[in-house]
């Protein structure tokens, strides 16, 4: 499914060329912490240029939608009463009245009031599609964007929850993107105020943009994605950086000592000479 990316604008205001989408990286991790892989998101998905005006308008057109439209008054047709004329036309010094239940009257309707309505706006899918990339790609450019391997919980606990996203890493109101076979974990993430679970066609870009985090499994991560290395690579490769450095500042430090300690037994050489003068 090919997406346009995001259009940017140039300075006097005409439209500029689509910017190319940008290949971000992300580390597939089980519920243990442990490091899986290191894939490449689809930069289809997650790799766009922000465009917060089209976020806007699709979030606006999603509240929109979930108004009930309910509301409603009375007019003065509705409201009981008012069926005689209160008091004669002419003679008494007042203004003119038709019926007590007019609006100008306590008691009476509701002069151009709410009505049952749909506050729906029409939204292309096309944009609706858009504006939900451009809020993924918006948390993969603050690596804010989460990758499980399955939420392997044996029975629903909301401590096995608690503890796995504590081990993750991933704080702040998250966002659980759940498959239909996900119930163990919906049933486990139930009860934590600050994740909200969802559906993944039920993703939309409102929920994305109101949470910090968004976390996906094998089952549930959208687009293509491109395996860069194992666990076992990454940890090799994080090691022999650990071992250059330590193996620097050791010979650093056996340098800076070999030094110190010659030029003390020159400086207690010259000394006994001297003194030997």
């Amino acid at each position: 499914m090919s997406v346009l990316p995001a259009t940017t604008s140039r300075p006097d205001g005409k439209r500029g060329e689509r910017t190319a989408p940008e290949r971000r990286k992300v580390q597939r991790r089980r519920i243990d912490g442990s490091v899986a892989d290191e894939v490449v998101l689809d930069p289809q998905v997650f790799g766009l240029a922000p465009n917060a005006a089209l976020v806007h308008q699709v979030v606006t057109s999603q509240l929109a939608a979930a108004r009930s439209g309910t509301q409603s008054t009375r007019t003065r047709a509705e409201v009981s009463g008012g069926g005689s004329k209160p008091f004669r036309q002419k003679g008494t010094g007042r203004a003119r009245q038709g019926s007590i239940r007019a609006p100008q009257w306590t008691g009476g309707g509701v002069a151009l009031g709410p009505k049952p309505r749909s506050y729906r706006q029409r939204t292309p899918k096309r944009m609706t599609r858009l504006a939900l990339h451009c809020a993924l790609s918006d948390r993969a450019s603050e690596a804010r964007v989460g990758l499980v391997e399955d939420w392997a919980f044996e029975e629903p606990k909301t401590r096995d929850a608690r503890s796995a996203l504590e081990v993750l890493g991933i704080g702040g109101r998250v966002l659980v993107v759940l498959g239909p076979d996900d119930g163990i974990a919906d049933r486990s993430f139930a009860n934590l105020p600050h994740v909200q679970c969802v559906q993944l066609a039920e993703l939309n870009a409102y929920d994305v943009v109101r949470c910090d985090w968004v976390v996906f499994t094998d089952a549930t991560l959208p687009g293509e994605t491109e395996v860069l290395a194992t666990g076992p690579e990454i940890a090799e490769a994080d090691g022999s950086d650990v071992a250059e450095t330590a193996g620097s500042d050791v010979a650093e430090t056996a340098g800076s000592d070999v030094a110190e300690t010659a030029g003390s037994d020159v400086a207690e050489a010259d000394e006994g000479e001297g003194s030997g003068r």
